[in-house]
């Protein structure tokens, strides 16, 4: 599986977890809706300061963030 796509299911997992909504974690990210959006289907490519704030956002550190992504070659 590709590794965006399981970044994606890695905050969508944390999120609903949290029963916070696509809306409520791009307020508390400061990251647009659509964003997360395209974040969750693994449509984008997130630089490790908007990984930052999204872990933030989900009241997570960094490292939990990337729990149990892995790299397939």
């Amino acid at each position: 599986m590709n590794i965006l796509v399981q970044l994606g299911m890695r905050i969508r997992y944390l999120r609903k977890a949290k029963h916070m909504s696509q809306l409520d974690l791009s307020l508390e990210a400061g990251v647009n809706k659509n964003y997360i959006s395209d974040l969750e289907k693994g449509r984008r490519n997130p630089s490790l300061l908007v990984l930052e704030k999204i872990a933030k956002g989900l009241g997570e550190d960094l490292s939990s963030l990337l729990k149990g992504i892995e790299s397939f070659k």
